[in-house]
């Protein structure tokens, strides 16, 4: 098998190259004229040069087309011939164009209009209308910032985590939590990238809000399944989150006063040439909350000096140098502080460089440069109001990356192949103790990591009806020095302790252990009519990192660790097939779906009881190797036009892991395990003022692990599980309901400039107490009982139910713009 797929590999790598290098100049272009042209360009927003992803790109006389890639620039080849192209984008205006291909290659940029406001639909993906019958893509969700702007949202604020938990097979363990699961997955095994960099924590304010200022997102991508053979590192999903690039027709400012925070966003034009047009532009957006200054008068005592903000600041820039190349550097810095005299502090920094290359009509590159930082404090004296005692602590993850990512256009085929390296720096953490003005340092040494990767894919136009993606990834880690490896103790019972019996140590950049994966992907569409098509997908993934957690849910001083020769890399298989129609009397006025998947999961991290997580030298030997699988529906429905427009969905899942020592060696559900999920999203345009939305959530409540018993110890009860289960019962289900109002406020004036509305919002509506946990003690009062004749009282448990949002939280924020 592996001869077989290392053959399959090198044989479209051979043919990516071939085409690659062949580079027609003038002359035999011309003579190929006769038999074939290629017609392309760069797609863009006429209000503000935005590059559109996505775009449809639809030949009349062959029936074929094409989408724009995640730079807006699309290549498509034909006979000789003159031909009638349809660029079609969701609220924009369509565009036809007459193109004669007879006679050479063709460049044809195209900028599209906006709809008005009478034409212009809600909907949850920037796609054409019948994508998802027509698209390869299955298991994929483009959420429009249009759409989430409408989204009733926690303090009138928009966010992107909260928008993609209400899509089928996306979930969360409860309000507060950092991160989100995805069909089976934990929250470390989702790849978000912002702009092609990774940020290892999407949430600030413990999950309440997420990392992305919705005033700099241009477009939200979620792959859940099918994943294509450019994507890897993560076993569960892909989370695209690419920035706009700024207006590069005028000046525009815009941002946002809310109860929470407050947002500003600037974007200006760049070197513009004497007819007006700008070869470049910028965007810089940034975000403070300050719940710390409304706060600040009526806090005393200990709490007097409390500090609990967040900010971000946002940037990205472009400049194209010629219409070949296109330079673009982004960059996200932000920060968490929540504490008193002691707290946390945690924050990322990433910064990207890309380079977009158009070899010729036919072959595009991408390449990205990436840094990645994710760094995380805590602090027994924030305010060091005593330098002589205090205690802090210190970890992070940092990357460094490089990326190149070639397409070549060829008829009925779309090749990619490309690589990347990764270079990680682990950080486990580093602590300081003072005590008495004496000061000692101790931690454990940084870990180091190398993962590079080599992939080729293709999607293929086999016929009208049928449609293949397919592609092989080939990842290669290496654990290297300098550090220190352990070997432990082997014939161990299951789920106890082991001790390390062989120390080695090894110098820089000395390899320690060495993983290799051939990872295949495969995706295929057969259209069973104009409106329904049938599709399935299959892809594997390897995950070398690992988020080391046993907490209820991700917190933000969780340790990223590396795969080493203890800890084995992840490793996920996933198969979906779905039904995929369109409804409605022009048939795009409702689409319908229904997908079905299993995923086996391999070497997935657990913990003996009473494990040692944290400044753990031999953390290792704490660690537990399992197995889990996930398997489900998910069931869509979307309406796309008229006044009111929304989706519903429905998933049924079930996710469980098996580890040897645990649950007396049988399966168990996983922490974020839930039978059932609906979402309902429901948009209402009464008119051109005023508009409203709502939402509502359940979930089937998740598992969590109950004392079954419990036994008296000196006056105290404590809680015993004698069946040494684990996640054995169920907290109560979750639900909620949401509803906003948005009112556009009237102009002065025709001409202008000033451009606001106002949202009204309430959260949690009718003030469901939903629990994020339940947990057991003590209670006040104790029971008498008769013992041996005599009348005695012995403590009593009891049930606590810990609720995040226990009432409705309504809000009201002012947008502007000008």
């Amino acid at each position: 098998m592996k001869q077989i797929l290392q053959a399959f590999f090198l044989m479209l790598l051979a043919t990516a190259v071939s085409q690659a290098q062949t580079t027609p100049d003038p002359v035999s272009a011309s003579r190929r004229a006769s038999a074939q042209a290629t017609v392309s360009g760069y797609i863009k927003d006429a209000a503000n040069g935005e590059g559109l992803i996505g775009v449809s790109v639809f030949v009349k006389e062959t029936g074929s087309g094409i989408t724009t890639n995640s730079y807006g620039y699309y290549s498509l080849t034909l006979p000789a011939g003159t031909y009638n192209l349809v660029y079609t984008y969701v609220g924009f205006t369509k565009q036809t164009r007459t193109v004669d291909l007879s006679g050479q290659n063709v460049r044809l940029d195209i900028e599209l209009k906006e709809e008005g406001r009478d034409l212009q639909e809600v909907t949850v993906s920037t796609k054409r209308e019948d994508d998802n019958v027509k698209n390869i893509e299955m298991s994929v969700n483009r959420v429009e910032m249009k759409t989430i702007q409408k989204i009733p949202a926690l303090l009138g604020e928009v966010d992107v985590i909260r928008s993609i938990q209400l899509l089928p097979g996306v979930s969360t363990v409860g309000e507060g939590a950092t991160g989100f699961n995805v069909r089976g997955g934990n929250v470390d095994q989702n790849l978000v990238l912002l702009d092609e960099a990774p940020v290892y924590n999407s949430s600030h304010l413990f999950g309440f809000f997420s990392v992305f200022n919705p005033d700099a997102v241009k477009d939200v991508k979620l792959v859940k399944g099918g994943i294509p053979a450019l994507y890897g590192g993560r076993i569960s999903s892909i989370l695209d989150v690419r920035m706009k690039e700024g207006n590069s027709k005028k000046t525009t400012v815009s941002g946002g006063i809310g109860l929470i925070f407050s947002r500003l966003t600037v974007e200006q034009p760049l070197f513009k040439n004497k007819e007006g047009e700008a070869r470049g532009s910028f965007i810089i957006a940034g975000r403070r909350s300050y719940a710390d200054v409304l706060a600040k008068p009526f806090l005393s005592g200990d709490l007097k000096g409390s500090r609990f903000y967040f900010y971000d600041l946002t940037a990205k820039a472009n400049y194209r140098i010629n219409a070949k190349n296109t330079i673009y550097a982004s960059g996200y810095l932000g920060r968490d502080v929540f504490g008193a005299d002691f707290g946390f502090n945690w924050g990322n920094t990433t910064t990207s460089l890309r380079w977009n290359h158009v070899f010729s009509d036919k072959l595009f590159l991408n390449t990205t440069a990436f840094y990645s930082n994710y760094d995380y404090l805590l602090d027994s004296d924030l305010k060091r109001k005593n330098p002589k005692d205090f205690f802090n602590w210190k970890s992070g993850i940092v990357n460094y990356s490089l990326k190149p990512d070639f397409t070549l256009f060829l008829k009925n085929n779309t090749l990619t192949f490309g690589g990347q390296a990764i270079v990680y720096d682990f950080q486990p953490g580093v602590a300081n103790a003072a005590s008495g003005g004496e000061v000692r340092t101790f931690g454990l040494e940084n870990k180091y990591a190398l993962e590079s990767a080599l992939y080729v894919g293709n999607e293929q136009l086999v016929s009208k009806k049928l449609q293949l993606q397919y592609g092989l990834r080939y990842s290669l880690y290496n654990y290297i020095g300098p550090g220190e490896a352990y070997e432990f103790q082997t014939g161990v019972p299951a789920g106890q302790r082991r001790f390390p019996v062989l120390t080695t140590e090894y110098d820089r950049g000395e390899p320690i252990k060495t993983y290799g994966n051939w990872e295949p992907r495969f995706s295929a569409k057969y259209e069973l009519n104009d409106v329904s098509s049938l599709k399935v997908s299959y892809n594997r993934l390897a995950q070398y990192i690992h988020l080391v957690s046993n907490t209820t849910a991700s917190t933000p001083l969780d340790v990223w660790t590396p795969s080493t020769n203890n800890i084995k890399p992840q490793v996920a298989d996933q198969v979906a097939g779905g039904y995929f129609r369109n409804l409605g009397k022009t048939g795009t006025e409702y689409e319908v779906s229904v997908e079905l998947y299993y995923k086996w999961l391999q070497n997935q991290i657990d913990y003996i009881d009473g494990a040692d997580l944290l400044l753990n030298k031999y953390l290792e030997g704490d660690l537990l190797n399992g197995k889990g699988r996930a398997y489900g529906a998910e069931f869509f429905v979307k309406k796309n036009k008229g006044d009111l427009t929304g989706w519903v969905s429905y998933t049924l899942a079930k996710t469980e892991r098996f580890v040897d020592g645990i649950n007396n060696n049988r399966w168990f559900p996983t922490r974020f395990d839930k039978r059932h999920t609906v979402n309902a999203v429901a948009l209402y345009d009464l008119n051109k003022r005023w508009s409203f939305s709502a939402t509502f959530a359940f979930a089937t409540g998740t598992p969590g692990t109950f004392p079954t018993n419990g036994y008296i110890f000196q006056g105290f009860l404590v809680p015993h599980n004698a069946e040494n289960s684990r996640n054995n019962y169920r907290i109560p289900p979750y639900h909620r309901l949401d509803l906003a109002a948005t009112l556009q406020n009237r102009k002065k004036k025709p001409t202008q400039k000033w451009e606001s509305n106002w949202v009204f919002s309430v959260y949690n509506t009718y003030g469901r107490k939903n629990p994020f946990s339940v947990f057991f003690r003590q209670a006040e009062d104790k029971r008498t009982v008769t013992m041996n004749g005599e009348q005695v009282q012995i403590p009593v448990a009891e049930a606590i139910r810990y609720s995040v949002f226990a009432t409705l939280i309504p809000s009201a924020t002012y947008n502007f713009k000008f």
